[in-house]
């Protein structure tokens, strides 16, 4: 998200949730940019996952991980397969993508409503929808169960018609 990370953490609703992943920085660039995120997640009352290993997510005070294995609150599933290997790990909350094409994963296929529904059938717990979303097709996904729904283009690039109040359904 470059430069529009912070505002945009700034602009969600409370109780909406951030995962902090930024990879490519240096490990010090990326514990210090995770600490400015943290600051304004605290004050605005935002749950914080770090996604990577769940022993680095306590050292650093996040709410808690995000990614594949042990000990995960949540992670991300593409699959049944890997919906299913979530759930043994104990991941509480699952993001299932990509839903429709998005700009962050040019090429990929979306899943569609038909296949995203199918999918989540299978989930034991809640449900975040990823890829390609923004109000109006979390709107579309309501009746299929969906928690909530998670985007990094909606929330840096804003059309006229939608807004960050949408987060989550």
């Amino acid at each position: 998200m470059g430069d529009a990370l912070l505002p945009s953490v700034e602009a969600l609703p409370k109780g909406s949730g951030v995962i902090f992943r930024h990879y490519s920085l240096d490990p010090v660039q990326r514990r210090a940019l995770f600490q400015e995120v943290r600051k304004i997640a605290r004050r605005r009352r935002l749950v914080l996952l770090l996604a990577g290993r769940a022993e680095l997510a306590r050292a650093w005070k996040a709410d808690g991980a995000h990614g594949r294995g042990r000990g995960m609150m949540s992670a991300p599933v593409h699959s049944r397969r890997e919906l299913v290997r979530a759930q043994r790990n104990g991941a509480r909350i699952v993001l299932a993508s990509p839903v429709f094409a998005t700009q962050t994963h040019l090429g990929a296929t979306g899943l569609g409503r038909a296949r995203f529904g199918m999918l989540i059938s299978r989930a034991k717990g809640p449900v975040i929808a990823l890829g390609g979303m923004n109000h109006k097709h979390a709107k579309s996904l309501a009746a299929l169960g969906i928690y909530g729904w998670a985007g990094i283009e909606a929330l840096t690039v804003r059309p006229k018609d939608q807004n960050l109040k949408a987060v989550p359904t």
